[in-house]
Protein backbone atom coordinates (compact mmCIF):
# COMPACT_ATOMS: atom_id res chain seq x y z
CA UNK A 1 0.00 0.00 0.00
CA UNK A 2 2.84 2.55 1.14
CA UNK A 3 5.06 1.49 -2.04
CA UNK A 4 1.66 2.35 -4.35
CA UNK A 5 1.11 5.50 -2.42
CA UNK A 6 4.48 6.56 -3.35
CA UNK A 7 4.41 6.21 -7.20
CA UNK A 8 1.45 8.33 -6.76
CA UNK A 9 2.78 11.25 -4.93
CA UNK A 10 5.55 11.39 -7.77
CA UNK A 11 3.26 10.61 -10.38
CA UNK A 12 1.18 14.08 -9.12
CA UNK A 13 4.10 15.63 -9.08
CA UNK A 14 4.83 15.12 -12.94
CA UNK A 15 7.91 12.48 -11.92
CA UNK A 16 8.60 10.01 -14.04
CA UNK A 17 10.53 6.90 -12.40
CA UNK A 18 13.43 5.71 -14.72
CA UNK A 19 13.21 1.77 -15.07
CA UNK A 20 15.57 1.18 -11.98
CA UNK A 21 18.15 -1.20 -12.19
CA UNK A 22 17.52 -3.62 -9.15
CA UNK A 23 19.20 -3.19 -5.95
CA UNK A 24 20.02 -6.46 -4.91
CA UNK A 25 22.82 -5.67 -2.59
CA UNK A 26 21.62 -5.56 0.90
CA UNK A 27 24.60 -3.34 1.22
CA UNK A 28 25.95 -0.36 -1.27
CA UNK A 29 25.90 3.69 -1.45
CA UNK A 30 23.88 5.29 -3.75
CA UNK A 31 24.77 8.51 -5.07
CA UNK A 32 22.12 11.10 -5.84
CA UNK A 33 22.79 14.14 -7.98
CA UNK A 34 22.65 17.12 -8.53
CA UNK A 35 22.06 17.81 -4.97
CA UNK A 36 20.66 21.42 -4.73
CA UNK A 37 16.95 21.40 -2.79
CA UNK A 38 15.81 20.07 -0.18
CA UNK A 39 12.95 18.77 -2.01
CA UNK A 40 15.79 16.13 -3.29
CA UNK A 41 15.31 14.38 -0.10
CA UNK A 42 11.53 13.90 -0.25
CA UNK A 43 11.98 13.07 -4.32
CA UNK A 44 14.39 10.56 -3.55
CA UNK A 45 12.84 9.12 -0.20
CA UNK A 46 9.47 8.69 -2.44
CA UNK A 47 10.75 7.16 -5.14
CA UNK A 48 12.90 4.84 -3.32
CA UNK A 49 10.16 3.56 -1.87
CA UNK A 50 7.92 3.42 -5.00
CA UNK A 51 10.60 0.44 -6.11
CA UNK A 52 9.93 -1.30 -3.07
CA UNK A 53 13.63 -0.06 -1.07
CA UNK A 54 14.64 0.99 2.34
CA UNK A 55 17.54 3.75 1.84
CA UNK A 56 19.74 5.12 4.95
CA UNK A 57 20.92 8.30 5.00
CA UNK A 58 23.62 10.41 6.69
CA UNK A 59 22.41 12.99 9.15
CA UNK A 60 24.21 15.17 11.83
CA UNK A 61 23.04 13.69 15.35
CA UNK A 62 21.44 17.04 16.76
CA UNK A 63 18.65 16.89 14.20
CA UNK A 64 18.09 13.68 16.23
CA UNK A 65 15.78 14.98 18.90
CA UNK A 66 12.05 14.32 20.05
CA UNK A 67 10.06 14.12 18.21
CA UNK A 68 12.21 14.92 14.89
CA UNK A 69 14.75 12.16 15.48
CA UNK A 70 12.05 9.15 16.04
CA UNK A 71 10.76 10.27 12.41
CA UNK A 72 14.30 10.60 11.03
CA UNK A 73 15.07 6.98 12.07
CA UNK A 74 12.29 5.40 10.93
CA UNK A 75 13.25 7.49 7.81
CA UNK A 76 16.19 5.62 7.77
CA UNK A 77 18.72 8.16 9.22
CA UNK A 78 21.97 7.75 10.85
CA UNK A 79 23.14 10.08 13.34
CA UNK A 80 26.64 11.07 12.67
CA UNK A 81 28.96 13.12 14.93
CA UNK A 82 30.81 15.75 13.24
CA UNK A 83 32.43 17.21 16.06
CA UNK A 84 35.95 18.37 15.81
CA UNK A 85 38.07 15.12 15.84
CA UNK A 86 35.36 12.69 14.80
CA UNK A 87 35.89 10.81 11.94
CA UNK A 88 33.02 10.26 9.69
CA UNK A 89 34.19 7.78 7.86
CA UNK A 90 35.03 5.78 10.48
CA UNK A 91 31.51 5.88 11.63
CA UNK A 92 29.69 4.98 8.53
CA UNK A 93 32.29 2.07 8.34
CA UNK A 94 31.11 1.32 11.47
CA UNK A 95 27.59 0.96 10.58
CA UNK A 96 28.09 -1.02 7.67
CA UNK A 97 29.74 -3.54 9.61
CA UNK A 98 27.18 -3.80 12.70
CA UNK A 99 24.04 -3.74 9.77
CA UNK A 100 22.77 -6.92 8.19
CA UNK A 101 21.28 -4.36 5.09
CA UNK A 102 22.49 -0.76 4.46
CA UNK A 103 22.00 0.83 1.58
CA UNK A 104 23.04 4.51 1.94
CA UNK A 105 22.41 7.71 0.19
CA UNK A 106 24.98 9.85 -0.39
CA UNK A 107 25.34 13.23 -2.20
CA UNK A 108 29.15 13.54 -3.74
CA UNK A 109 28.71 17.41 -3.93
CA UNK A 110 28.58 17.41 0.10
CA UNK A 111 25.99 20.43 0.23
CA UNK A 112 23.40 22.27 -1.26
CA UNK A 113 25.24 25.05 -2.48
CA UNK A 114 27.32 25.43 -5.19
CA UNK A 115 30.63 22.91 -4.98
CA UNK A 116 32.97 22.69 -7.69
CA UNK A 117 34.76 19.80 -6.34
CA UNK A 118 32.97 16.69 -5.67
CA UNK A 119 34.01 15.16 -2.23
CA UNK A 120 35.29 11.92 -2.35
CA UNK A 121 34.30 10.22 0.96
CA UNK A 122 31.74 7.83 -0.19
CA UNK A 123 34.62 6.51 -2.18
CA UNK A 124 36.44 6.05 0.78
CA UNK A 125 33.67 4.20 2.40
CA UNK A 126 32.62 1.97 -0.47
CA UNK A 127 36.06 1.15 -0.25
CA UNK A 128 36.83 0.49 3.19
CA UNK A 129 33.34 -1.26 3.67
CA UNK A 130 33.81 -3.14 0.63
CA UNK A 131 30.35 -2.11 -0.67
CA UNK A 132 29.13 -1.65 -4.41
CA UNK A 133 28.25 2.03 -5.96
CA UNK A 134 25.03 2.50 -7.58
CA UNK A 135 24.21 5.86 -9.37
CA UNK A 136 21.34 8.17 -9.04
CA UNK A 137 19.37 11.10 -10.76
CA UNK A 138 16.88 13.28 -9.67
CA UNK A 139 16.68 15.66 -13.52
CA UNK A 140 14.39 18.40 -12.48
CA UNK A 141 14.80 19.26 -16.44
CA UNK A 142 13.06 15.95 -17.78
CA UNK A 143 11.33 15.20 -14.15
CA UNK A 144 12.89 12.16 -14.26
CA UNK A 145 14.33 10.06 -11.20
CA UNK A 146 16.27 6.89 -10.82
CA UNK A 147 19.16 4.40 -10.15
CA UNK A 148 20.78 4.23 -13.46
CA UNK A 149 24.44 2.78 -13.17
CA UNK A 150 26.28 -0.06 -11.37
CA UNK A 151 29.24 1.57 -11.10
CA UNK A 152 32.56 -0.54 -9.77
CA UNK A 153 35.22 1.34 -8.15
CA UNK A 154 38.74 1.92 -8.79
CA UNK A 155 41.75 2.39 -6.82
CA UNK A 156 42.29 5.53 -8.57
CA UNK A 157 39.98 7.53 -6.98
CA UNK A 158 40.28 10.95 -8.97
CA UNK A 159 39.88 8.36 -12.56
CA UNK A 160 36.44 7.06 -10.64
CA UNK A 161 35.08 10.65 -9.67
CA UNK A 162 35.66 12.12 -13.16
CA UNK A 163 33.58 9.04 -14.50
CA UNK A 164 31.35 9.88 -11.90
CA UNK A 165 31.26 14.07 -12.49
CA UNK A 166 31.07 13.21 -16.65
CA UNK A 167 27.75 10.82 -15.72
CA UNK A 168 25.84 13.85 -14.19
CA UNK A 169 26.66 16.46 -16.74
CA UNK A 170 23.64 16.85 -18.25
CA UNK A 171 21.57 15.79 -15.08
CA UNK A 172 18.71 19.43 -14.63
CA UNK A 173 19.38 20.31 -10.98
CA UNK A 174 16.30 21.97 -9.38
CA UNK A 175 18.38 25.21 -9.28
CA UNK A 176 21.00 24.80 -12.12
CA UNK A 177 23.53 28.24 -10.73
CA UNK A 178 23.92 25.71 -7.45
CA UNK A 179 25.07 22.81 -9.52
CA UNK A 180 28.40 21.95 -11.08
CA UNK A 181 30.18 18.96 -12.27
CA UNK A 182 33.73 20.88 -12.47
CA UNK A 183 36.39 20.72 -14.68
CA UNK A 184 35.78 17.45 -16.73
CA UNK A 185 38.17 17.46 -19.84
Amino acid sequence: MWKQFCKLVLRLGGWEGLSSIPLEDKKCIVIGAPHTSNWDFFLSYFYYQSVGGKANFIIKKEAFFWPVGYFLKKMGGIPIDRSRGANVIKQVVNEYNSREQMQLAITPEGTRSLSKRWKGGFHQIAKMANVPVYLGVFDYGNKQIGILEKFEITDDVDADLLYIRRFYKDVVAKYPEKFSVGKID
